[in-house]
């Protein structure tokens, strides 16, 4: 590790130019800029909403609810889960989840593409392991046993027994009368809850790119998270694609899903053309089975929040410099804790530590570059999928074949210099004024994240006196902790921003937001009361908190190359301000909110 006191070196050990790296960066970024931002994706609607369709789990029909629940959660993936799990432990009985899919698991329901795994260390990211005696079997397990743990979680906890799945919510409405919520779905449910809960996530909104001609091709086409194996052969456990052996595929996007997927398309297909706007940054995995004795060892009682608050403290420079993951995550952390230690007393000012975590990342960068180098054979094909950003600008990836699949004869990198596909015709794509004839496209262009929170979610909620979430949240997110709206009763909101915003482990801010909702849905039972409700005080107290953030460094940065992290390089004024956490850090969020849901007092909440 080089010190602080001389500039980044590239792994060989020459110096780096840092202003000319600044310039690239810019450059990479100007190319990509588009006025149109998130406009430029398209949903899955009319002539394109068979793409929607659900090819896992059949719709099994069935008479509409009519009944009261106590608690209603709208989202059956970690979010309806851990919080759930934590209503159901805490003695509410009647919980009822509603969720579009056929099963619960959220996003790891429709994401079975080939490949697909958590970026995230198992032992962190997969939630409740302790409670529910599982041991993962991967450092980094695949989706398949994702899922099959989402289902565990289900039956541990009983989460089953109400659940509504293939069920989209369409309208809910408070009932001051009654203090409760109406709310009414697609299958013709009119049901009531006393509380109602919103985990819908921001990954299970499929997108298109805005590509002229897409309903025009005449080969068959789908989205990665409605993956068609009885097109493809295989199955999501690993199996190969045996059905592509004579077909030529394209792929759009080289992002998270399509790190993941591209080494078993590449092994498949006769031929595999991988279209690509931006290079993902892909770093090392490391993937390894779990040992059972070693795991043993750890799993002490309270193994898992330990866990979860070290990667926390570490990877946002709070720890004391254990790091008991060790993943591609801390590993800059560690590096950027270093280079600020290593600082001079005259240089620890906010400039002096900015400029030297920049300087760890620049030689992170160049080692993920260099590997590039090392393992491509063909020089253009690498240069094309080298990352000219900082690494977190977009989701870093870590992946330990998808470089090496480059070099099979058969994969063909269609490296589009940030512009993309031109249009789809009958027949192929066009990139570049060349046409790549095809039999196949695959869309592995994400999801939904920088559009309403109301769009997302597939319906708005209206609250007291007529006012609706979407006409409050008009000039951005307005919350106490991320959770609590005024003029909302009874109504709790699971996501991250504007708690502690940890995006590098999402299941963590779920899993503290789950203890506190229970927490308070315990105590307005305990205590007779009907409501509870943030003040608009307290509300505004937070905002205000929220606007002292320094913003969010690196990540949603305008100098970044567009992508979700910073709105698609667009300024969403207001709106980006407030989409920010706590500002002294997730790690203090935490110890925060503990001991604010511990004290029994929910200051800033008035219970009616």
């Amino acid at each position: 590790m080089t010190t602080s006191t001389r500039g980044p070196v590239r792994p060989d050990g020459t110096p780096i130019d840092k202003e000319a790296v600044r310039r690239k960066y810019l450059e990479e970024r100007d190319k990509r800029l588009r006025a149109d931002g998130n406009d430029q994706y398209l949903r899955l609607t009319g002539e394109l909403a068979g793409y929607l369709a659900d090819p896992y789990t059949s719709r099994v029909e069935r008479e509409p609810k009519t009944d009261h629940v106590t608690v209603a959660f709208i989202g059956g993936g970690f979010a309806g889960l851990v919080t759930g799990a934590r209503l159901k432990e805490a003695g509410i009985a009647d919980v009822r989840i509603v969720e579009k899919g056929g099963d619960f698991g959220g996003t790891w329901y429709w994401n079975r593409y080939p490949g697909a795994q958590c970026d995230t260390a198992s032992l962190i990211y997969m939630p409740l392991l302790e409670e529910t005696g599982h041991m993962p079997t991967e450092k980094y397990a695949h989706a398949p046993e994702i899922l099959e743990h989402c289902q565990r979680i289900g039956k541990h906890f009983g989460l089953y027994d109400d659940a509504l799945f293939h069920t989209e919510v369409e309208d809910v409405e408070w009932d001051p009368e009654g203090s409760r919520w109406v709310v009414r779905t697609d299958r013709g449910d009119v049901f009531t809850a006393t509380f109602l809960a919103m985990g819908t996530g921001p990954l299970h909104v499929p997108k298109l790119p805005g590509i002229p001609g897409i309903p025009s091709f005449r080969g068959h086409s789908f989205h990665t998270s409605r993956w068609d194996y009885a097109y493809t052969g295989g199955d999501p456990s690993g199996a190969p694609l045996e059905n592509l052996a004579d077909k030529r595929v394209a792929l759009i996007g080289t992002g998270a899903t399509s790190v993941q997927a591209v080494p078993h398309l590449a092994g498949a297909c006769a031929e595999l053309y991988v279209f690509q706007r931006t290079p993902s940054s892909v770093d090392v995995r490391a993937n390894a089975p779990l040992d059972p004795e070693w795991f043993a060892s750890i799993a002490t009682p309270g193994w898992q929040r330990r866990w979860l608050e070290n990667f926390t403290a570490t990877q946002t420079g709070a720890g004391d410099g254990e790091d008991l993951v060790m993943d591609g995550w801390t590993d800059l952390a560690r590096r950027m804790r270093e280079r600020v230690l290593s600082l001079p007393p005259e240089q620890q000012t906010l400039a002096g530590m900015q400029a030297a975590m920049e300087d760890a990342d620049f030689e992170k960068m160049e080692e993920i570059r260099a590997r590039v180098d090392a393992v491509v054979a063909d020089p253009a094909t690498a240069e094309g999928l080298k990352a000219w950003y900082r690494q977190l600008c977009k989701r870093p990836c870590f992946h330990d074949e998808y470089l090496d699949a480059y070099n099979r004869p058969g994969t063909h990198l269609v490296h589009t210099d940030g512009k993309g596909v031109e249009r789809i015709t009958e027949n192929g794509l066009v990139a570049d004024g060349r046409e790549y004839e095809v039999d196949c496209i695959i869309y592995a262009s994400g999801f939904e994240v920088g559009t309403e929170y109301t769009r997302r979610a597939g319906y708005d909620v209206t609250g007291k006196d007529g006012v609706t979430l979407s006409e409050r949240w008009a000039d951005g997110m307005r919350t106490l902790h991320g959770t609590h709206v005024h003029g909302f009763p009874n109504l709790f909101v699971v996501q991250p921003t504007q708690g502690a915003n940890l995006i590098s482990n999402v299941p963590h801010n779920l899993t503290e937001s789950g203890r506190t909702i229970a927490a308070i849905v315990r105590h307005v039972l305990d205590t007779g009361s009907c409501e509870v409700e943030v003040t608009a005080e307290a509300e505004q107290a937070w905002v205000e908190l929220l606007l002292t953030h320094p913003g969010r460094g690196v990540i949603g940065s305008p100098d970044c190359t567009p992508g979700y992290y910073n709105n698609e390089g667009q300024d969403a004024g207001l709106r980006a301000k407030l989409n920010v956490g706590y500002p002294a850090g997730a790690a203090a969020y935490f110890t925060y909110l503990d001991g604010w849901r511990s004290s029994g007092e929910f200051e800033g909440l008035t219970f009616r």
